[in-house]
């Protein structure tokens, strides 16, 4: 008789660690930004109010920017 074992699944993505991990966040952060960027441009053409969003992204992508050089600083340590 033959052995009727299912092979294993093969997962073709790469296993994310924390430092591929914080780039596709800010990646993500940063695509956000330039969203709010162009909704706040639009906004601004009817009110005054886009400097707050802007300051709020700029913050969101300045944080992610920090916690990425932590990780990457850190990666021996993690292990």
């Amino acid at each position: 008789m033959t052995d009727q074992t299912l092979p294993s699944p093969q997962n073709d993505e790469p296993e994310e660690n924390e430092v591929l991990r914080a780039a596709r966040e800010q990646r993500q952060q940063k695509e956000a930004a330039d969203a709010a960027e162009a909704a706040d441009r639009d906004a601004a053409k009817a009110s005054k109010r886009g400097w707050k969003t802007a300051a709020a992204a700029g913050l969101g992508i300045g944080s992610a920017a920090v916690i990425a050089a932590l990780l990457y600083a850190n990666r021996d340590k993690i292990k």
